[in-house]
């Protein structure tokens, strides 16, 4: 068993300095599979050669076993877009354009700046010596809208529901009197006095409110608070 176990063993060739078919047909010379994963700028290497390789040579592994390399895309001859204020498929067709990937997107809460907008790239435009053909970008994303719970003011005096609902940052409360069946049919048979003063009937305590205890609100909600008089 020992010795049919060895026999499946192999040596990794140096790949490193082929062309990729070269290395290619090396490796399934030996039993072997290459994968290109990855292409790097070098300015030693010529373009189409490969750069790196793993397992390294001269390593024991068994046959049928994938040996990732590197090619060489030569020296850089590419400039690096400015890609700042586009969208993300701008972005991508400009890099594209150019021969260059999108490595990775990432977003972050930007207030005043259009979603979807490129706010940062690395590596930065017009950057030299890179080592590879890739570009992260990051993007504007909405800022969230904060929530609230609403809490019960019933019972409270007005006064300091106010100064709790602002403290918030909600908007400030419209306040109405509360009127019974009775005090409407006055207030509707009453004479009307243009020059009286408008009466304040908004110190005393709340009795209702809207939206209800236990509802989400957010800076847009309006609110309402009646108080008796």
């Amino acid at each position: 068993m020992r010795f049919a176990i060895h026999g499946r063993e192999v040596r990794v060739p140096n790949l490193r300095g082929m062309s990729t078919l070269q290395a290619q047909e090396t490796a399934n010379g030996n039993g072997l599979i290459v994968t290109v994963e990855d292409k790097f700028y070098s300015s030693d290497v010529p373009a189409g050669k490969i750069i790196s390789q793993a397992p390294s040579a001269n390593s024991k592994v068994r046959r049928g076993w994938r040996v990732r390399v590197s090619e060489s895309l030569g020296p850089q001859r590419v400039a690096i877009p400015d890609l700042l204020g586009q969208s993300e498929r701008a972005a991508t067709i400009n890099l594209r354009r150019r021969g260059l990937d999108l490595a990775a997107v990432a977003g972050v809460a930007a207030a005043g700046v259009p979603a979807d907008q490129v706010i940062a790239q690395e590596p930065p435009p017009s950057a030299t010596e890179l080592t590879s053909p890739k570009v992260s970008i990051l993007l504007a994303e909405p800022v969230a809208t904060p929530e609230y719970v609403m809490p019960s003011f019933v019972g409270r005096q007005l006064a300091e529901a106010k100064e709790k609902i602002v403290r918030a940052g909600l908007q400030v409360p419209i306040v109405a009197a509360a009127v019974s069946a009775n005090q409407g049919a006055a207030v509707a048979n009453a004479p009307v006095n243009p020059g009286a003063p408008a009466a304040t009937p908004f110190s005393g305590i709340i009795v209702s409110q809207t939206p209800p205890a236990g509802s989400r609100v957010t800076p847009e909600t309006q609110i309402r608070l009646e108080v008796s008089q």
